[in-house]
């Protein structure tokens, strides 16, 4: 296919998750043959900040404005086979109305952050995507699943919304096994929303448990948060040392955002990351997470410190491996940035003969 990806950025990863999102999915696109062309506004606070400037696969532009994108690419838009718009590309309303109006391919928008978009859309705050453009996006591909597709169908008129989670990539996530220096460790920003069920699921764990050994890595907690002399604060890890400080956890913790929790069926990067490296996750309680990972073979839910400390302390070391590795390999089989790219081509495919119309059911989704 010939794909146009206008995403918020590619070059900069800089303040947003979002490039690493692109980079592995038109890596994976390119690898299997497509032609993809990804458009990025030039910004100047990522224009400071281009941690990846030239990136290898497909080709990547920068445009000034509105103005710019429709002279230098308007060919390329209306020639495409599929035409994805990101959520928070600026002027997306206009970007959106543009593509669809141009393109005689499938436009397409991406959701990054469905809960967050459909607040904004409750409230007519209309950023980057408004109600009127729904219908005229062939495919609202989300990073929610469940019942969340049906009512974006439903109740904003999408003719297809399927869910794209994000990938992990094995080639970078991969066991690197190292002298166990943590029982528990947590990777995340400070969110006010998370901290409760931080409070409860880690560090009254290590209020409780004095000889064990604990780690939160990541920047912006207030200081106010009552770190024990056991909880080890590492104030920043680039991607690049994730895989190593996962390897040296004997469990990591995922904490879901509380409006993640509401929506349900939405797993955030850093689960995906964790099982790829091998290292058995404690999680808080969402709904959908047994689509993702058994329960209790492949991931273990916690609602209480007691939950975590009965896993830390009670867990044999058997155990405790072997829910490492049926993690990892189930994202091996099922959540890799290849199986997105196949999900892709499934979806564009669908659109294009109607089936997606028709709504394909939700089961589909994933592989």
């Amino acid at each position: 296919m010939r794909i146009v990806i206008l995403g918020l950025s590619m070059t900069s990863s800089w303040g947003n998750g979002h490039a690493t999102i692109f980079r592995e999915l038109v890596r994976e696109m390119v690898r299997r043959g497509h032609d993809v062309l990804f458009l990025e506004r030039d910004m100047p606070w990522f224009a400071a900040h281009r941690d990846l400037p030239l990136p290898p696969w497909g080709r990547t532009e920068l445009y000034q404005d509105l103005a710019d994108l429709s002279d230098r690419f308007t060919q390329d838009v209306r020639d495409a086979d599929l035409v994805v718009v990101g959520s928070y590309v600026p002027q997306g309303v206009e970007v959106g109305r543009w593509v669809q109006a141009t393109t005689r391919g499938i436009p397409a928008f991406y959701d990054l952050d469905t809960a967050v978009t459909l607040a904004k859309l409750a409230r007519s705050d209309f950023e980057y995507l408004s109600p009127d453009l729904i219908p005229g996006y062939r495919l609202y591909l989300s990073v929610i699943g469940g019942p969340m597709l049906r009512r974006i169908e439903r109740e904003l008129g999408s003719p297809a919304a399927r869910a794209l989670y994000r990938g992990v990539d094995p080639e970078l996530y991969l066991p690197r096994p190292s002298a166990d220096s943590w029982d528990l460790g947590y990777l995340g920003t400070y969110g006010a929303d998370r901290q409760p069920t931080l409070e409860r699921l880690m560090l009254e764990a290590a209020r409780v448990w004095r000889t064990g050994r604990f780690v939160v890595a990541g920047p912006q907690y207030p200081a106010v948060v009552r770190w024990t002399s056991n909880v080890e604060r590492v104030q920043h890890l680039s991607p690049s040392q994730h895989p190593e400080f996962y390897g040296a956890q004997r469990f990591t913790l995922s904490i879901t955002r509380a409006d993640r929790v509401l929506a349900g069926y939405s797993p955030g990067a850093r689960l995906f990351e964790a099982a790829a490296c091998g290292v058995p996750i404690i999680s808080d309680v969402w709904n959908g997470v047994e689509s993702v990972f058994v329960p209790g073979e492949e991931i273990l839910l916690a609602r209480t410190a007691k939950d975590t400390l009965g896993y830390l302390r009670d867990l044999s070391e058997e155990d405790r491996r072997t829910l490492g590795a049926k993690a990892r390999a189930r994202v091996l089989a099922e959540h890799t940035s290849a199986h997105r790219a196949l999900a892709v081509e499934q979806y564009a495919r669908e659109a294009s003969s109607g089936a997606a119309a028709a709504g394909t059911p939700v089961e589909r989704l994933i592989v």
